[in-house]
């Protein structure tokens, strides 16, 4: 148990909702959960009671990887949980595979369309692409050659964990494996009718290229995404598609927007429990990764690494699929204390970045 979590308010304590079947959280919004195959084993998903051109039934936020067992859950959610009724709306906070991975098939299933930012639709729709599987293609996902060499650059020198890194090329395309053709677009400050409720678009950055979070003041309800979690801090990585990118400060900065909501919202975040606490969750995220910076810079005596920085970082074992997220949040935390200016960077003869206090 993260000692965090007790200056949280669960109001339905350990209770989880039951395979395929669905818990109320809130009026005309349910909670449900699906299984993920790592060591962060679930993901919770949506269900919001709406109305749209005379149909009634309901908009579906998020849709766990496509895996055949994850299918068999919407199977039964489809039997248990609609009350019969269809499902007329699919909408994705953001583009990882967990949230996007079976957007495809619902919505042909049910011939409801789907509703993302344009940035993560965009980026999910290139990354399932056919092309993806090429293992010769750079800058197409968290794996594969263009992956492998951006972690070497940053210290990864294991042959074992940068192979398998390589041959990891087609993971994307595994958990999405397709997306729709055609999309509605969300944008900051939008206001989404669902259900006789207005929903109010927040776009963050940081975790995903264009993160979008659900706010509903008639309900005091917010769904967050991977954006605030209760347990867990959220990944703000830098990956080979963006090699130069700041993206905690980016992170840091957009929890601004969630800070102006009510102290007694109801967050319904990705992974974990729905809680109430969010100013004081948005503080323990701040002090956490002012901690974690104060600890890289003073790491950084002498030339640093990302890859050697990993056990200030991380304190325990990671496995590969953790490895690849640990070295993108190091090189994140690296590029914060670089472009504001307190560390320098070289590039060695060796090829490696390394990074050292001014």
């Amino acid at each position: 148990m993260n000692p965090l979590e007790n200056e949280l308010d669960y109001p339905w304590g350990d209770a989880l909702p039951e395979s395929g079947r669905a818990r109320e959280v809130a009026a005309g919004v349910r909670w449900i959960r699906m299984p993920l195959p790592f060591a962060l084993d679930h993901i919770n998903l949506w269900l919001l009671r709406d109305r749209i051109d005379g149909r009634e039934g309901w908009t579906v936020v998020d849709c766990g990887i496509d895996r055949a067992e994850v299918r068999d859950c919407w199977e039964t959610v489809f039997e248990q949980a609609l009350d019969g009724l269809p499902v007329l709306r699919v909408m994705v906070t953001h583009m990882h595979p967990d949230h996007v991975g079976l957007a495809h098939w619902l919505c042909e299933r049910w011939q409801a369309p789907l509703w993302m930012s344009m940035t993560d639709y965009a980026v999910a729709r290139l990354w399932s692409g056919s092309s993806v599987a090429d293992s010769s293609v750079e800058g197409s996902g968290p794996s594969g050659v263009g992956a492998a060499r951006h972690f070497a650059r940053h210290g990864l020198a294991d042959p074992q964990a940068l192979d398998t890194i390589r041959a990891r090329h087609d993971y994307y395309v595994r958990l999405v494996p397709g997306m729709p053709s055609r999309f509605h677009r969300l944008m900051h400050g939008q206001e989404v009718p669902i259900g006789g409720h207005g929903w109010r678009v927040i776009v963050g950055y940081g975790h995903a290229p264009e993160h979008v979070s659900l706010w509903c003041p008639d309900l005091g309800a917010l769904i967050s995404g991977d954006m605030v979690l209760p347990r867990i801090s959220t990944n703000v990585s830098v990956f080979d598609l963006e090699p130069e990118s700041d993206p905690l400060r980016l992170y840091l900065d957009s929890l601004a927007a969630y800070e102006a909501l009510p102290a007694d919202t109801l967050v319904l975040p990705s992974h974990g429990r729905p809680f109430r606490g969010l100013h004081r969750r948005i503080v323990q995220q701040r002090e956490h990764h002012a901690e974690r910076l104060a600890e890289v810079l003073a790491a950084c005596g002498e030339p640093r690494t990302a890859h050697d920085l990993l056990p200030v970082l991380f304190h325990r074992k990671l496995d590969l699929h953790q490895l690849s997220f640990a070295m993108g949040e190091s090189i994140a935390h690296l590029h914060a204390l670089y472009f504001q200016g307190s560390l320098r960077r070289t590039l060695g003869e060796d090829g490696v970045y390394r990074f050292q206090k001014i």
